[in-house]
């Protein structure tokens, strides 16, 4: 029987959810803050943890790095409010596996965990696979083609690079599908019957990261009572994915420049050299270049690793691949839900072009599978959507709306330049890590005049 902890100071809603998974034949254990929680951690082991980001003594990504530092292999899905997803995107550079949106429907926190548990299992699945023929993608996971210009440039590297055996940067905002790029270079590449093997180095505690890459053997450190293989060996002859590459810390960057340089690794206690025969692909959402300006990220390892790079657009600057994915996502919902849903409203179709999805294609995932659950008729109708898709804040005037939505001509100009000034302080924000402080300098206004802007273009941070 798999094992979940909740962590919600919510009790009705633990309450619900732990009735509702304990039928469903999952054993439940509910936590009220985050000290109570990590109690519970350190009792007893969980499949996977299901924690609202929003916590009375903590918040999602502090609650994550504890997660992963008393129990690293267990998955953990974030509960939020939906003002708060593009924060609650964050955590994916912390270990989150998915995040499911308040108010919780039973089936979609049912689907979201058991695509949770099966990553999961296919992780440990990689972690003891050796050369046997293994196969990277399922139909679902598949990496599917764009139909913009950004996307099409991204298909010819694809194309271009697989075979090369070059070492690959993959960069681009958290959602893009980094992953599915890397596999879909490992599977047009010689090396595709041989292991996919990806880690996510955002996850990975500091003090079991060097554990994780290259192993190590018995009486190493506490707690090391076998030998076990790292991930470089699990990957030999195949592909090592390195996710967020850019939150290894400074003596594991070392150790990985010392692998590309001498492709031969040492476990940790170990004192023997193996061999090793391993394509690497790197990804990240972080400015690499910058990171090695600032001393955060060795220049020479950059080097070795930017053979070749990969960049990802976001999702709002390649719209014409928006109802493409949208397709895609809505027939995996179908099956995830015994559904059959045709398609959507034209309607639903506008609104979804004009949103911004800061959270790109793992955000746009999330709203189809939810709108699909919430759908009656044959096609998804916009009642179905999240009120900020459908709030006049998040709709672009440069999008065809319907005939009930459409602008005076009088208004027209006035709302160009409100959603230019509008996306022109979130992207401001952006850049100074949400500092109001440091966005309003860099507007040159002042920190009331930018309290106002925020509040009348309803930008909720």
């Amino acid at each position: 029987m798999q094992s979940i902890l909740i962590i919600d100071d919510d009790k009705d809603i633990c309450t619900l959810v732990s009735n509702f998974l304990t039928k469903k034949g999952y054993d439940v254990t509910s936590s009220y803050d985050g000290e109570e929680a990590v109690t519970n951690l350190k009792k007893k082991e969980f499949d996977l943890v299901l924690c609202d980001y929003r916590l009375p003594d903590t918040n999602g990504v502090e609650m994550i790095q504890r997660i992963k530092l008393i129990q690293p292999g267990a998955a953990i899905v974030i509960i939020t409010g939906y003002s708060d997803v593009k924060t609650a995107i964050e955590t994916f550079k912390h270990g989150a596996s998915d995040y499911v949106v308040k108010p919780l429907y039973p089936d979609e926190i049912l689907i979201t965990i058991k695509d949770a548990l099966e990553k999961k299992e296919e992780k440990a699945k990689s972690a003891v696979a050796t050369g046997k023929n293994k196969k990277s993608t399922t139909k679902d996971d598949a990496y599917v083609d764009g139909v913009s210009p950004q996307a099409e440039v991204v298909q010819r590297h694809i194309e271009l690079i697989a075979p090369a055996d070059m070492s690959v940067i993959i960069s681009g905002e958290t959602g893009t599908g980094k992953e599915y790029v890397a596999k879909a270079i490992h599977q047009k590449s010689d090396r595709n019957e041989k292991p996919f093997v990806a880690i996510d180095c955002g996850a990975l505690p500091k003090e079991l990261a060097g554990s994780e890459l290259f192993g190590h053997v018995k009486g190493a450190f506490t707690g090391a009572i076998n030998e076990k293989p790292g991930n470089f060996e699990l990957a030999d002859k195949g592909t090592l994915f390195l996710d967020e590459i850019g939150n290894l810390t400074y003596e594991n960057q070392i150790k990985l420049l010392r692998v590309l340089q001498e492709r031969k690794i040492r476990r940790i206690g170990g004192t023997a050299d193996i061999n090793i025969d391993v394509r690497i692909i790197a990804a990240t959402n972080e400015d690499l270049t910058k990171a090695v300006r600032e001393g955060k990220f060795r220049e020479d390892l950059f080097h070795r690793l930017n053979e070749f790079r990969i960049e990802l657009s976001p999702l709002r600057q390649r719209r014409e691949d928006i109802i493409l994915f949208a397709h895609h996502f809505l027939n995996k919902a179908n099956k995830q839900l015994n559904k059959n849903i045709s398609g959507f409203a034209p309607a639903v179709e506008e609104r979804l072009t004009a949103y911004q999805w800061y959270g790109n294609l793992r955000e746009l995932n999330n709203v189809v599978k939810r709108a699909v659950l919430l759908t009656t008729d044959d096609k998804i109708s916009i009642e179905s959507l999240p009120n900020e898709i459908l709030s006049a804040s998040a709709y672009r005037s440069d999008t065809a709306v319907s005939a009930g939505d459409k602008l005076q001509e009088g208004n027209l100009l006035k709302s160009v330049t409100g959603n230019a000034e509008r996306q022109a302080i979130i992207d401001v924000l952006e850049k100074t890590g949400f500092n109001k402080s440091k966005a309003a300098e860099v507007l040159k206004i002042d920190r009331k005049t930018l309290y106002n802007k925020l509040k009348a273009y309803d930008i909720k941070l």
